[in-house]
């Protein structure tokens, strides 16, 4: 195992902070694997996760199975991890600049498709090759002018020439639901299977420059410019895992997902030995655009009628809001059938707020898809 230390910009004298990333495998692998957890600070079950991995990878190294590097950050936001306001977390947005943390990291398509244009060829490798290189060029040229753009620039630089590229999160109160592409979907799949994923979400763009997109857009914009003129294969592939909820943060489930990772891993070859049996996909891969976000039009108590992972039809109660003083009571009913994938962690609710989101399987929504 190789440690390395990366120095963030100081917001101001006696703060600095690193990003320490842990790496695996032999120095000339073949291939490589990035994983992250906590970009937002306050999503803790995939820094468990990761723990369990690096005891694990370890094991697996000195035992000669790593075929790939293996990159592994456990805290991807040390920035957020210290945002502690009244013993209440803050970590998916900059307290500074009220920025999400998992937004907003830099696009160099085109800065990358102008550095390639005269170099590319037939050969799909040598297009992998360059295109990388051009990506890491980029990435080395480009300024920080605070902590967090320093922070997001240390995590695009180490997972840039990855095949792999796994950020581990979680949500408030939800089963376990990942996010990729549909031009990786199939390579994607058996992660699902591994994991667990009761709910697939697939977009080409959702939006926000998010972290795992900031990755894939790349390749598929560089094949939207060039692939009629040179063979330009998607040389990485990108997944948010979310592994659950927020409170799912013991070594029961973190052993489950490490094994799950693992087995992954060995099923696309970074890993030597036998892989385990598929499970089954527990719900079909979906577009994000047919995600429902459910909101209440009302604030008040928030009594939850659904768990995350049951599957609802149209029009079903979700839940119900109380106004304790005028004792109305209001529903709020699902439009669209879908899985309940996740819900709000908050009892009381403000009006206008989102409160459950709904994997359907037709897509209804446009722009941007994500959550704030």
């Amino acid at each position: 195992m190789r440690h390395q230390v990366h120095e963030l910009i100081a917001p101001v004298p006696g703060t600095a902070r690193q990003i320490h990333s842990f790496h695996f495998g032999p120095e000339q692998a073949e291939g490589k694997i990035y994983i992250q957890s906590s970009l937002h600070a306050d999503e803790l079950p995939g820094m468990l996760v990761a723990w369990h991995l690096k005891v694990q990878l370890a094991k697996l190294a000195a035992a000669g199975r790593l075929r790939s590097e293996i990159v592994l950050v456990p805290i991807a936001n040390p920035v957020g991890l210290e945002q502690v306001l009244m013993d209440i977390p803050l970590g998916r947005y900059e307290l500074e600049s009220g920025q999400n943390f998992n937004r907003l990291f830099v696009d160099l398509s085109e800065a990358v498709g102008n550095q390639v244009e005269d170099l590319l060829g037939d050969d799909p490798r040598h297009n992998v090759e360059l295109i990388r290189a051009a990506l890491s060029t980029a990435l080395a040229a480009q300024n920080a002018d605070t902590q967090l753009q320093s922070q997001r620039l240390v995590l695009q630089r180490l997972a840039c020439d990855a095949d792999i590229v796994l950020d581990l999160h979680c949500d408030f109160e939800a089963v376990a639901h990942l996010y990729t592409t549909p031009e990786a979907w199939p390579q994607v799949e058996p992660l699902a299977r591994y994991i667990g994923s009761e709910a697939n979400l697939l977009a080409t763009d959702s939006g926000g420059q998010s972290f795992d997109e900031c990755f894939t857009l790349v390749w598929w914009q560089l094949q939207q410019r060039f692939g009629e003129r040179f063979p330009i294969p998607m040389g990485s592939f990108s997944v948010t895992v979310e592994l659950r909820g927020q409170g799912d943060v013991n070594h029961g489930l973190a052993s489950l997902d490490c094994q799950a990772i693992i087995d992954y891993l060995i099923h696309f070859g970074a890993i030597t030995g036998d892989a385990a049996p598929l499970p089954d996909l527990p719900y079909p891969a979906t577009p994000l655009a047919g995600v429902e976000p459910v909101a209440t039009p009302v604030g008040g108590l928030l009594v939850f009628s659904a768990l995350p992972g049951e599957y609802l039809e149209a029009g079903q109660l979700i839940a119900e809001i109380i106004d304790p003083i005028s004792d109305r009571v209001t529903p709020v009913h699902c439009q669209k059938a879908g899985l309940l994938y996740a819900r709000s962690l908050r009892r009381m609710a403000t009006a206008g707020m989102v409160i459950g989101h709904v994997a359907g399987s037709e897509a209804y929504r446009s722009g941007y898809l994500l959550s704030p």
